[in-house]
């Protein structure tokens, strides 16, 4: 998938509060209020291939723009030699192809942090695997005839808003050879049905083994520019530890390994309940930046590991399954995780990765597990 590497972060133990993030464990009422407008997958939903479309994460920085296919046109332009404006009719008619895409929101794990960066508060089910269907973006591109001169592609959303005081389009950009790679498509359909309002109808972009914060939703306009993209979207998504740092961009996805929660829950706090005896556990593991390498489980909370059986992923860009047989064969209160190493090396923390925007946090997953006697006993 690519030789690079994800930045290394640091973790922040004692330190002054940066503007920007909290030192209190309450979410504040516009938290809750972003909460109750994005919603994460359920944890249950890893038992599927592919997640069942209202199960999936959403993420919607502004509003969902009224938005109507028949009147939509893509146009493409900038520093190109044949300008162009696409219909979704032109659009569809193109070659398709359906592709099976594993998609995680870059802030995934924020809420989790200490201190906590404000915004929208994830826990770890900011992700979701669909099917995409749409057309290849390159060969667009190559139709618009880009100009020697061309090194980035700006994508620009129809959603509009203000954030940090700033008004602006939601506009992403990717280099030319990022945005020429064959699996970067223009997506008009999910899971064998049209593109729901709130996943980008009636187009958006997507960039697979990407954040999600880079498959444009409600896609409107691509335009080619001589000048690397300063917008909002672009200095926003960047692992700082400071404000004032320039700090990396947020681009590939990192590894990660969740499970699905054993037994059963308690109400509140999610705290699991199984019987004596053996469970197979499983779960699902991806990364951006290379094919998953092997998945680790641990019945100790973290003190031992034991490799997990991998199954096949669905497309080299969607979450390989695992599975784990834990034999518990006394009553116990203990804490299940499991972590995933991908062919590059790239391992997930034991402890969370701090930065500025709250990115990337892909520390194991922690699920407290009471073992019981059997009800029947």
């Amino acid at each position: 998938m690519t030789d690079a590497s994800p930045p290394k972060h640091v973790t922040i133990a004692n330190r002054d509060v940066p503007e920007g993030v909290s030192a209190s464990a309450e979410i504040s009422l516009e938290e809750l209020q972003l909460s109750q407008r994005n919603h994460g997958m359920h944890l249950e939903a890893l038992r599927y291939d592919v997640t069942p479309l209202g199960m999936h994460y959403v993420l919607i920085h502004f509003d969902v723009p009224d938005t109507d296919e028949a009147n939509w046109t893509l146009s493409v332009g900038g520093r190109v030699r044949n300008p162009l404006a696409l219909t979704m009719a032109e659009i569809r008619a193109r070659p398709s192809v359906t592709m099976p895409v594993t998609m995680e929101c870059a802030g995934n794990g924020r809420a989790r942090l200490t201190p906590r960066p404000i915004s929208q508060p994830w826990l770890t089910e900011a992700v979701g695997t669909a099917e995409w269907t749409g057309t290849p973006l390159r060969p667009i591109l190559e139709e618009a005839g880009l100009q020697d001169d061309a090194i980035e592609l700006v994508f620009t959303g129809a959603d509009r808003g203000v954030q940090k005081e700033i008004e602006h389009d939601y506009e992403r950009s990717l280099s030319v050879a990022d945005a020429m790679r064959d699996e970067v498509l223009l997506v008009y359909g999910i899971n064998g049905q049209p593109l729901t309002p709130q996943h980008g109808s009636p187009l958006r972009l997507l960039v697979p083994g990407w954040y999600g914060m880079a498959s444009v939703k409600w896609l409107t306009r691509i335009t080619a520019t001589t000048e690397p993209f300063e917008g909002f979207q672009m200095e926003s998504y960047r692992f700082r530890q400071e404000a004032d740092e320039e700090g990396t961009p947020v681009t590939r996805i990192h590894p990660r390994s969740l499970m699905i929660p054993p037994g059963i829950p308690d109400f509140l706090t999610r705290r699991r309940f199984v019987d004596v005896g053996r469970h197979r556990l499983r779960g699902r593991a991806w990364s951006g930046w290379a094919a998953i390498h092997g998945v680790e489980v641990s019945t100790d909370g973290g003190a031992s590991w034991a490799d997990a059986d991998l199954g096949d992923p669905r497309s080299p860009y969607a979450w390989v399954p695992w599975t784990f047989d834990w034999d518990a064969d006394a009553p116990v209160e203990t804490e299940l995780c499991s972590r995933a190493t991908d062919a590059a090396g790239n391992t997930q923390p034991l402890d969370p990765p701090w930065n500025l925007g709250g990115f990337a946090n892909t520390s194991v997953q922690r699920i407290s597990v009471e073992v019981r006697r059997a009800t029947a006993e």
